[in-house]
């Protein structure tokens, strides 16, 4: 038998602090989308929460954190994106180019 580590053991799945989820919530209710925000989080977490329950995992809210806490850190820079007046009228709208192949 050999000492050796497995590599086939899949990488640990991120684990967020114990008070993450309520520092997160606290940070949303002080954001300025707070009305549109907060309700989102919340069920996107009580969706996980039930996911949890069903599957014993909890591996979705996990998720849920780590997806949250990386649209409030990228808040400021879409902030100064949009802020800049960057021209997307060339937008090309996907939905509309799938609605023109059906």
């Amino acid at each position: 038998m050999s000492a050796q580590p497995d590599h086939h053991t899949p990488a640990t799945p991120y684990a967020p602090a114990a008070g993450a989820p309520a520092d997160l919530l606290a940070q949303l209710r002080a954001d300025r989308r707070a009305d549109t925000w907060v309700p989102a989080f919340e069920g996107e977490w009580a969706a996980a929460l039930e996911e949890s329950r069903r599957t014993f995992s909890l591996a979705g809210l996990y998720e849920v954190v780590q997806d949250w806490q990386g649209r409030l850190a990228s808040a400021p820079a879409v902030d100064a994106f949009v802020a800049s007046g960057y021209d997307d009228s060339e937008f090309i709208d996907m939905a509309e180019l799938r609605g023109r192949r059906r």
